[in-house]
């Protein structure tokens, strides 16, 4: 079982290595996929360049959930989104990337950064044991200490 320190650690790292997410506003609609861009400086924060015509884009309470690229890792982040079209911020997380949904670059009139400030957070880790992958493997009866780690934490900072 890894230690909540662990636990977040690994969720940034995870989301480091594959930081596709689905977020959605609390309001009934359904989650969207995006792009996380992820800024060491800005803890607890998520980013996402969106078009100003995007329906998340009015902010409000919001939910993204996330799963690993080696689907060993799942969370769940409840928070709230807004609009901050801060250009330092955009200067600093801008790519090749996010330039080729916005041909207009960091001035293209439909260009907004979403802020998706994360207020709580649900992770899980598959890291079972081999004696419960064992009796996976065989159907046999997996105890809480053979299936991994949960927890749910106000902040994902590390500290």
């Amino acid at each position: 079982m890894a230690d909540i320190a662990e636990l977040k650690k690994d969720l940034w790292s995870k989301m480091s290595d594959s930081p596709f997410v689905m977020i959605g506003l609390m309001d009934g609609g359904h989650s969207i996929p995006l792009t996380a861009q992820l800024d060491k400086d800005q803890v607890d924060t998520l980013f996402f360049f969106v078009g100003k015509d995007n329906r998340l884009a009015k902010g409000g309470p919001a939910m993204a959930q996330f799963v690993s690229r080696g689907h060993d890792y799942f969370a769940c982040l409840a928070g709230a989104a807004r609009v901050d079209n801060d250009f330092a911020m955009i200067d600093k997380l801008w790519s090749r990337y996010v330039e080729a949904w916005f041909p207009g670059g960091k001035d293209d009139p439909n260009l907004a950064l979403l802020r998706f400030d994360i207020d709580s957070a649900e992770l899980w880790e598959t890291d079972m044991s081999v004696s419960g992958a064992l009796k996976m493997l065989f159907g046999g009866k997996i105890n809480g200490s053979e299936e991994g780690s949960h927890v749910v934490v106000g902040t994902t900072a590390e500290s």
